[in-house]
C-alpha cells in the first residue's frame, strides 16, 4: 500500500467551546494587553537577575556534595576546629632529565624564598628536598589562610595561589636553564577551573551565532529567527537570577549555572520555534494574524505545555539521585524550563501580535524562498512513502538497527575522571606528573578521619593512630605510610591523618588500599578511642562513592521518570498506546546513545576524530545524567509530532495519512530545532574535559538519532502498525480524564 502525503489542508477555526481553554485565554490576555505583557515579563528577568547578584550564588562545599562514607568524613573536617592547611611544592629539574646542577638549583631555591618571603599570601617555606636520582628538587610551601576553615580556605586559596604562581614564573624566567613548576592542591584547581572558564566561555561565544545561524536557515528572516533567541536568552538569565535566590535554602554546585545555559538555549529556542513556525504556517493558509495565533496557542502551545512538564518531570527524578549536585542540577533546569513555558505562553503571543507580518523581515535572500510556509516538500513525503509502504520492514530494519547500537552499553564500564584524564596542555599537570614519579609520596592520599562528639583522649587517638600507621607499613599498599603524622583539632574533638599511595586515585592499588582502611584500620582506630566515630575520605572514596551511590540511585531514577512521563502522557494525549510508545522509543534512543559513547570513549572508536583519547571507561555521572536530560529533551519532538498527528486524526483522517500529514508538517519546525540541540551539544563535545566531551558526544548523537531514525522510521512505522489501536484508552480512564483539546 503507498501513502501519499499531501500538504496538510488549511485548519479550520477552533471551535468555539474550545475558546474558553486556559491556554488560548492566556494568549488571548497577551495580546489584547501585550504592552503589559512584555513589561511584566522584562520585570520578571531584571528583578530576578538583580536579585541574584544581591543574594549571591551559595554552593556546596565537598561534604555537602559527597556520597557515603567520605562525605561523612568531609563533614566532619567542614565542621571541626581544623585551621585548614594549604601546601603547594615547586619543582625544579634539568630541560634534558638530567642531574639538577647542585649549584644552579640553590640559587633558584635562594631566589623562590626571596621571592615568597615578600608575599603576604605565603605563610611558610620549607626546607628543599633533592629525588633519590638527583633529577629533580622540590621546595614546598604553605599558603596563609588566615586560620580559616577548610571551606573557606579554598576559596582563598583559588584567590591568593594566583600571585604565587606569578612569583614562581619570574623565576623561572630568571633561570631558563631550569624547568621551575609550581603544583598543589590550590594551584591545580586554580588551572583546572580557568581550563573551564575558557572552555565555556568559548562554546557560549560559539553557540550563539551556530543557534542563530540554524534559525536563520530554518526561517529566512531575521526577525523570526531573533525571536525564539531572545526569549530563550531571557529565560536563562532569569532562571539564573532565581537559582542563585533558591541556593540560600539549597546550595547549589558550581556546574548549575552551565547546566541551566545548555538547557535553556535548547528548550526556550525550540518552544519558541514551535510557536513562531506555527504562526507563519497558519498565516501562510490565508488565516489573519488574530486566528493564526489562536491555532498556534491551541496547538503548539499545549504541546509546549505537555513537553515542558516531561523536560520538568525527567529533571525532578535527579532528586531520587540521593546526590546534592544532581538536585542543584534538577533545581536549575527545572526554574530555566518553568521560565521558558511562561515566556512562551504570554510575551511570546505579546510580541508576536506586535511584530505582525514584520515576522518576516527582514528578509534573508534565497534563504526566505527556501523556506517559506506552504512550500511544497519533496523529501518528507518521499520518505513517509517508503516507511508507511512497508511499516513492519521498517520497523525491523531501524529496531534492530538501534538495538545493535544499543548492545555495547551492556558492557558499560563506570569510571571517575581522574587525573590521568585532565588535558597535559595545563603547565600545572604537566609538573604535578614530573612530581609524582621524582617524589610519589607527594601523589594522592586517603584521609582517615575520626571525630567524637566530647574531646578525645590525645593520647589514646595517639596511640591508636600509631598502630594504624605501624599495620599499614605492614601491609605494603602506601607509598610512605611510615611518615604520615596524626593532626589533632585544638579541641580535641577530631583528628586527621593521611596515608599517600603512589599513582592515580583510580588505579586498582588505590582501590584495594582503600578497602583495607575502611574495613579493617580505621574501624579498629575507632573503637580504640571511647565514642569516636571513623571515616576515610580522599580521592579514591570519594570517586568510588559517588560511582556506588549512583549505581543503587540508576534504577529509582529511571522507574520514576519512566512511570510518571508515561501518566503525563496519557493525561495529554489520552492514549495508553501512544504514551507507552513513545516511552519505549525513548529508550532505544538513549540506549543506542550510550552504546555510541561506550564505542568512542571506552573502545576509542573513531576517537581521535573528535580529539579525544580511548579512556576504557564511561564517566560515572554521566548515565544517570544523560538519561534524564534526554528523556525530557527527546519528547519535545515527540510530543510535537504526535500532537500533529492527533490533529489529523481528530479530523477523521485514516491513521496512515494521519501520520504521513503530521510527520511531514513538523518536519521543518523539528529538524530545525534538533539541528539548535545538535549544533550547541556538539561544541560541547570540542571541550577540553573529557566529561565534557563525553557529554557532548552522547547528547548530540542522541538527539541526532530521536530526530531521524526515531522520528522519521521508527515512530511513524509503529504508529501505521498499530493502526487504530495507536488511541486505545480503557473505559474508566475516558470518563476521567479532560478532553485533549
Amino acid at each position: 500500500m503507498t501513502v501519499t502525503a499531501p500538504p496538510p489542508t488549511p485548519s479550520a477555526p477552533p471551535p468555539r467551546a474550545d475558546r474558553h481553554h486556559p491556554l488560548r485565554r492566556l494568549a488571548a490576555w497577551s495580546i489584547r494587553h501585550r504592552a503589559l505583557a512584555i513589561v511584566l515579563w522584562l520585570v520578571l528577568v531584571a528583578g530576578a537577575v538583580v536579585a541574584g547578584g544581591t543574594t549571591g550564588t551559595r554552593m556546596l562545599t565537598d561534604g555537602e556534595a559527597g556520597s557515603g562514607q567520605s562525605a561523612r568524613a568531609d563533614l566532619a573536617l567542614e565542621r571541626s576546629a581544623f585551621p585548614a592547611t594549604l601546601e603547594e611544592r615547586v619543582l625544579i629539574r634539568e630541560p634534558g632529565g638530567g642531574v639538577v646542577p647542585p649549584a644552579r638549583a640553590e640559587r633558584a631555591v635562594a631566589q623562590l624564598r626571596d621571592a615568597f618571603g615578600r608575599l603576604a599570601e605565603v605563610e611558610a617555606v620549607g626546607d628543599p628536598v633533592t629525588s633519590r636520582d638527583r633529577r629533580a628538587v622540590m621546595l614546598p610551601l604553605t599558603l596563609d589562610t588566615d586560620g580559616a576553615t577548610p571551606v573557606r580556605a579554598t576559596e582563598l586559596g583559588a584567590e591568593r595561589v594566583r600571585t604565587v604562581l606569578a612569583a614562581t614564573e619570574r623565576v623561572a624566567a630568571a633561570n631558563p636553564g631550569l624547568l621551575i613548576g609550581q603544583v598543589g592542591d590550590a594551584s591545580v584547581e586554580r588551572a583546572v577551573d580557568d581550563s573551564i572558564d575558557a572552555d565555556f566561555a568559548r562554546a557560549e561565544l560559539l553557540s550563539l551565532p551556530v543557534t542563530l545561524g540554524i534559525l536563520l536557515l530554518a526561517f529566512g528572516a531575521l526577525f523570526a529567527a531573533g525571536v525564539p533567541v531572545l526569549l530563550a536568552l531571557s529565560a536563562v538569565a532569569a532562571a539564573l537570577g532565581l537559582t542563585a535566590v533558591v541556593s540560600q535554602v539549597l546550595p547549589v554546585s558550581d556546574a548549575v549555572a552551565s547546566v541551566v545555559l545548555l538547557i535553556g538555549m535548547a528548550v526556550g529556542v525550540d518552544y519558541s520555534l514551535f510557536y513562531v513556525r506555527r504562526v507563519r504556517e497558519e498565516r501562510a493558509r490565508g488565516a489573519d494574524g488574530r486566528t493564526a495565533l489562536d491555532v498556534a496557542a491551541a496547538t503548539s502551545g499545549r504541546a509546549v505545555v505537555v513537553s515542558g512538564l516531561a523536560v520538568v518531570v525527567a529533571m525532578s527524578g535527579l532528586l531520587l539521585s540521593g546526590n546534592a549536585v544532581f538536585g542543584s542540577m534538577a533545581i536549575g533546569t527545572i526554574l530555566v524550563v518553568a521560565v521558558a513555558v511562561v515566556g512562551s505562553l504570554t510575551v511570546l503571543p505579546a510580541l508576536l501580535s506586535l511584530i505582525g507580518d514584520r515576522i518576516d523581515r527582514p528578509r534573508i535572500p534565497l534563504l526566505h524562498r527556501l523556506s517559506r510556509p506552504g512550500r511544497r516538500q519533496r523529501f518528507w513525503p518521499a520518505a513517509m512513502r517508503v516507511v508507511l509502504a512497508r511499516p513492519r520492514v521498517s520497523l525491523a530494519i531501524a529496531g534492530s538497527a538501534l538495538l545493535l547500537l544499543a548492545l555495547p552499553a551492556t558492557g558499560m564500564k563506570l569510571g571517575e575522571a581522574g587525573a590521568d584524564s585532565l588535558p597535559r596542555s595545563i603547565p600545572e599537570l604537566a609538573t604535578y606528573d614530573a612530581l609524582t614519579a621524582a617524589f610519589p609520596q607527594t601523589g594522592f592520599a586517603h584521609t582517615v578521619v575520626v571525630w567524637s562528639e566530647a574531646p578525645m583522649d590525645r593520647d589514646r587517638i595517639a596511640s591508636a593512630a600509631a598502630t594504624l600507621r605501624r599495620d599499614a607499613v605492614a601491609s605494603g599498599r602506601f607509598a610512605d605510610a611510615g611518615s604520615a603524622t596524626l593532626d589533632v583539632a585544638p579541641d580535641a574533638r577530631t583528628a586527621v591523618m593521611d596515608l599517600p599511595y603512589a599513582g592515580d586515585f583510580t588505579t586498582p592499588e588505590a582501590e584495594r588500599s582503600l578497602d583495607l582502611l575502611r574495613e579493617d584500620l580505621a574501624p579498629a582506630m575507632a573503637a580504640a578511642v571511647p565514642g569516636a566515630e571513623a571515616a576515610v575520605t580522599g580521592p579514591t572514596a570519594t570517586a568510588g562513592d559517588f560511582t556506588d551511590a549512583m549505581r543503587a540511585r540508576l534504577p529509582l531514577v529511571m522507574g520514576f521518570v519512566l512511570g510518571v512521563t508515561f501518566l503525563v502522557l496519557v493525561v495529554a494525549f489520552r492514549s495508553v498506546v501512544v504514551s507507552a510508545t513513545a516511552v519505549l522509543l525513548n529508550l532505544l534512543s538513549v540506549g543506542a546513545a550510550y552504546g555510541l559513547v561506550v564505542l568512542v570513549f571506552q573502545h576509542g572508536l573513531g576517537a581521535d576524530l573528535i580529539g579525544a583519547s580511548q579512556t576504557g571507561f564511561v564517566v560515572d555521572w554521566l548515565p544517570l545524567f544523560m538519561f534524564v536530560v534526554l528523556f525530557g529533551l527527546s519528547m519535545d519532538y515527540h510530543v510535537f509530532v504526535v500532537s500533529r498527528i492527533g490533529e489529523a486524526h481528530d479530523a477523521g483522517v485514516p491513521t496512515r495519512l494521519a501520520v504521513a500529514r503530521g510527520v511531514t508538517a513538523s518536519a521543518g519546525v523539528v529538524t530545525s530545532a534538533a539541528a539548535v540541540m545538535i549544533g550547541v551539544f556538539a561544541i560541547f563535545g570540542t571541550l577540553s574535559l573529557l566529561e565534557f566531551k563525553q557529554l557532548g558526544v552522547g547528547l548530540a548523537a542522541a538527539i541526532l538519532i530521536d530526530a531521524t531514525i526515531v522520528r522519521a522510521v521508527l515512530l511513524p512505522a509503529t504508529m501505521a502498525v498499530l493502526g487504530r489501536r495507536n488511541w486505545w484508552l480503557p473505559s474508566w480512564l475516558d470518563r476521567v480524564l479532560p478532553a485533549r483539546h
